[in-house]
């Protein structure tokens, strides 16, 4: 699942280090979320929320919504990026759509969960002392047999 590129969100880890966070109250970030579709696949797909506003150490939970407005079935699937991209080590996924093959029949709209934290290390990183600001960008590919998603910076 992770490409090893920069902006790569990490895996949640088990539920004991989520337990065993401390927030750091006094660092907020606000997290802003992005939506695209590539010209394979004939959704709409936006974040339902533009954005929020979290401290290292404490879950949060976003929605996307993608709707097929065509007249038959689409199986898609996304791909995502964290802005700036040193943050991506500190963004961690502990649950969410990407990845996975989703179908949507004709006319469907579904609701798509991302729960995530923030690792309380960013807040030590002295990389991250300026960054007040994180950007999650997925697009969703039509997924067809035999189709390799395209890697960031690889054509």
């Amino acid at each position: 699942q992770a490409t090893g590129l920069g902006g790569t969100t990490g895996e949640g880890s088990g539920t004991e280090r989520i337990e065993s966070m401390e927030p750091v109250r006094d660092r907020v970030i606000r997290v802003t979320f992005n939506a695209d579709v590539h010209s394979s696949i004939q959704w709409n797909f936006k974040p339902q929320q533009r954005e929020i506003y979290v401290v290292p150490g404490e879950t949060a939970l976003a929605f996307y919504k993608a709707e097929n407005p065509t007249d038959k079935p689409i199986i898609g699937i996304s791909t995502y990026n964290v802005i700036p991209f040193e943050a991506g080590q500190y963004f961690n996924k502990i649950q969410c759509f990407c990845f996975e093959e989703q179908r949507l029949n004709p006319q469907e709209e579904v609701d798509m969960p991302v729960f995530f934290y923030i690792d309380p290390d960013f807040a030590e990183d002295p990389k991250m002392a300026k960054v007040d600001l994180i950007t999650l960008s997925y697009t969703f590919f039509e997924a067809k047999e035999g189709q390799k998603l395209p890697l960031p910076g690889y054509q």
